[in-house]
């Protein structure tokens, strides 16, 4: 039995799903191959993601290719009741909802669990980190899994470092696809939808700090900078630090953007990146946000030490008041682009979801073969994908003569 807010909702979510199908164009060759050939036929697939309707839509086509599915929200704040009424209305189990509390929001991941996946999509590692820690027993026929996030391949790896990964997970956040169109182009624009959504202030003329310049730092900056904005970045990595100034923005700690910047995101995947120093230096009206998957990149303890009490300003936008200035931190740190808006545009994760599905495939055709460990996705799905959306986007590419093969796969000279 399902576990959501309102099922009546179910007939708006459809609307959703099915506006986002039409924009997914490889995720639809892939269904209609997997719904006549069934690959998943007998298994249970347990995913932890957003859920929104490209999850959605995602979590229908592996169930028509014979899964039994059974999902969760990764995010209190991103889930949608109308997604989980209509994927509840289609027969799939949903244990989530929109706000749930910390303790409602680990119910929902126990009950996922207790369907006994065979095979398992996570975002951020939480359904792993559960299976492990609290479902040992389970572990024999678990195939394997995928993972979305950086958060959660840095999980997977340290747990692996440490001896404790007993399944093989595929690191679909390291596949081509997946980081430089989802991460960089996906939260570039995401991100910003959010903040302007949550906020309806200009952007253009003000100094955007982006702190973090991975993949996803970068499409933050360079969207940033194509709405107007002066870029800031800052980083700890020297080569990233490089990489930003050859990128046409401002380099400096963090402790001196704070005097200059207007808004701030975070996208780091790490604890306490904006902290009571940086606070303390901000001028009046600084706006904090998180493009980060865990709610712990931006100190809201010190901050709410800082003013002693908040308040509400608009939704998703809570105020805090201290030495005489006012800072806002959209939707409560947690992820912008999801929280305060619909996450990354259709047609990015038309691939990245693609990758899942064939991540699943690959897993559960080979899994007795697979070390238990973090493992690549194999490039040749990575290019099958993206061959599927240049078809669907109607551009053609060149391939090499058999000359050229063999001269790029020859050591002696001509």
């Amino acid at each position: 039995m399902s576990t959501i807010r309102d099922l009546a909702l179910a007939s708006e979510g459809k609307l959703k799903i099915d506006w986002v199908r039409e924009h997914m164009p490889v995720l639809n060759e892939l269904a209609d191959e997997f719904r006549v050939t069934k690959p998943f036929h007998g298994t249970r697939v347990a995913i932890c993601l957003h859920l929104e309707a490209k999850t959605a839509y995602m979590a229908k086509v592996i169930q028509e290719s014979g899964a039994q599915v059974t999902i969760t929200g990764s995010n209190p704040l991103s889930t949608q009741d109308d997604i989980a009424a209509a994927l509840v209305a289609d027969g799939i189990t949903v244990h989530a909802w929109h706000d749930a509390t910390k303790d409602e929001y680990e119910e929902h991941l126990h009950k996922t669990m207790q369907s006994e996946p065979h095979l398992i999509i996570d975002d951020g590692g939480d359904l792993v980190t559960m299976l492990h820690t609290h479902y040992p027993q389970q572990l024999a026929q678990v195939r394997g899994g995928a993972e979305e996030t950086t958060t959660g391949i840095m999980r997977l790896r340290a747990m692996a470092a440490d001896g404790a990964l007993k399944i093989p997970m595929m690191a679909v956040n390291d596949a081509y696809c997946k980081y430089l169109f989802d991460n960089r182009y996906g939260t570039g624009q995401s991100v910003w939808d959010g903040i302007m959504r949550a906020t309806n202030l200009v952007v253009a003329g003000k100094t955007a700090v982006v702190v973090g310049y991975g993949w996803c730092g970068k499409g933050v900056a360079m969207r940033a900078r194509g709405l107007g904005a002066k870029v800031v970045v800052c980083e700890i990595d020297p080569i990233k630090a490089i990489e930003a100034v050859m990128d046409g923005h401002a380099v400096m700690p963090l402790v001196e953007a704070a005097q200059i910047g207007d808004i701030f995101i975070t996208v780091t995947g790490c604890r306490d990146a904006i902290a009571r120093e940086h606070f303390v230096n901000m001028k009046n009206g600084a706006i904090l946000c998180n493009a980060g998957h865990f709610d712990v990149e931006i100190d809201k303890t010190a901050l709410a030490e800082l003013a002693g009490s908040s308040r509400i300003a608009r939704r998703n936008v809570t105020a805090y008041e201290f030495a005489g200035k006012r800072l806002y931190l959209l939707a409560e740190g947690r992820l912008v682009n999801l929280a305060a808006a619909d996450g990354h545009p259709a047609e990015i994760m038309d691939m990245t979801f693609a990758l899942q599905v064939e991540a699943l495939h690959y897993l559960n055709t080979n899994y007795a073969h697979l070390a238990t460990e973090v493992l690549p996705l194999p490039r040749a799905v990575d290019e099958k994908v993206a061959r599927r959306k240049l078809v669907a986007l109607g551009v053609s590419i060149d391939t090499l003569t058999q000359a050229q093969e063999c001269y790029l796969t020859s050591w002696k000279p001509e």
